[in-house]
């Protein structure tokens, strides 16, 4: 029995260290931009959620002096004298007698030290790399952001051209999601404890440490809700009844989630000419898919046709974060009139569009096109139409329409 044990521990812990392996030699598509940065003498200022892999990215980087404010003792340490730091960096600065390089983790945790950062940028004694996974505790404590000083990046879960090949299985990304710890397990039981133990500490702490949340019983239902309606369009009205609080509450709370770096907003393309009645309402999206399905409160099977809505939120996330990644300014939009077509999502590029259906089906065909059809009509500065599907193949479907596999997604913003 002991020797059966050990084995199993001995399984784990080999588990572990392979995962940890394989995270440090994924190669993350942000590190270019980087390291460009750095280069030009700018300091970097990279937001992202916890585990999204900021910490682990950012080890391959030679620091002079690496400081993770996650740790309580060096918390509690530079929230008593800020100053603390000023005089470490100078001294560290005539023993090394060049221009350093100075990681701050968590830097939201003590804002104070960005008034150093900054002081020691001007003087050209020092570059910064801060990350943060909170924009909200930054902005309520007026934190100096370091305008001009900072490029600022935001770090997602995995894209798709970042997951390993062995990883790109569909159904697992829609259902476990994308951040790299949970997503390189291979134990599905593994995944979803990780999942929970994410949205059980993590989340809920992040919220109650928000003290806007004075009824935290009422914010999780409202999580719970926001969760499972994810990608829908929302009505606040009918949300604040069915919590019992102001719909002006249900527009803060989503506010804490995007703030708490949780949700991405999506705007609507709300111009046309011919008409009047566009949605004008947002669409929001949980960062992670993993993350969304365990703070609604599902399960790990799921019907097709809830598949069906997942891949079309996976689309947006994944438009989303391959957006970021652009060298030029791209938008992923939607497009929808209440009274007919509607298009899942466009990106535009340099007053561009190129408009994106969703279909879980592997053949979809000339009547799943046709809101893509109407839209190429409606505005001329587009010109092709995409269909994302489960296809092994590329297909034309139309003249101006093609249906694409998943997996060639991010090739559309290469």
């Amino acid at each position: 029995m002991e020797s059966l044990k050990f084995r199993r521990i001995l399984l784990i812990n080999t588990q572990i260290s392979a995962n940890i392996e394989v995270m440090v030699r994924l190669e993350r598509l942000i590190s270019p931009n980087i390291e460009r940065a750095l280069v030009r003498g700018k300091s970097i200022l990279l937001l992202g959620p916890r585990q999204t892999g900021k910490t682990t990215l950012l080890q391959k980087i030679p620091c002079d002096l690496s400081l993770s404010l996650v740790k309580i003792g060096l918390k509690q340490r530079y929230e008593k004298d800020p100053s603390l730091l000023e005089g470490e960096i100078q001294e560290l600065a005539k023993q090394k007698k060049k221009k350093l390089l100075i990681l701050l983790d968590e830097v939201q945790k003590v804002p104070e030290l960005l008034d150093v950062a900054q002081d020691f940028y001007d003087s050209g004694l020092a570059q910064f790399i801060l990350t943060g996974s909170s924009a909200r505790k930054l902005r309520k404590q007026k934190a100096n952001l370091l305008p001009g000083r900072v490029v600022a990046m935001h770090l997602d879960p995995l894209t798709l051209n970042e997951t390993p090949i062995s990883k790109r299985n569909l159904e697992n990304l829609l259902i476990y999601g994308s951040l790299p710890g949970i997503l390189l397990q291979d134990d599905h039981l593994d995944q979803e404890t990780d999942l929970r133990s994410y949205v059980e500490t993590y989340i809920e702490d992040e919220i109650r440490a928000e003290s806007v949340v004075r009824n935290l019983s009422k914010f999780s239902r409202f999580l719970e809700l926001a969760c499972s309606e994810s990608g829908k369009i929302i009505n606040f009205q009918k949300l604040s009844q069915e919590i019992g609080v102001a719909h002006t509450t249900i527009a803060s709370y989503y506010q804490i989630l995007e703030d708490c770096l949780l949700l991405e907003r999506i705007e609507p393309i709300s111009e046309s000419k011919t008409r009047a009645r566009l949605t004008r309402t947002q669409r929001f999206l949980i960062f992670d898919l993993g993350v969304r399905r365990v703070a609604a409160g599902e399960p790990a099977t799921l019907s097709q046709s809830a598949l069906g809505d997942l891949l079309e939120h996976w689309v947006g996330l994944e438009l989303i974060r391959c957006a970021r990644l652009a060298a030029e300014l791209v938008k992923i939009r939607f497009w929808r009139d209440p009274s007919g077509p509607e298009v899942d999502w466009v990106i535009e590029r340099n007053q561009h569009f190129t408009p994106i259906e969703v279909k879980y089906s592997k053949a979809p065909g000339k009547s799943d096109a046709r809101h893509l059809e109407t839209f190429l009509n409606e505005y001329p500065n587009s010109s092709n139409g995409y269909i994302v599907c489960r296809t092994e193949r590329p297909f034309q479907i139309s003249d101006r329409v093609t249906a694409i596999p998943w997996y060639e997604l991010p090739e559309l913003l290469a």
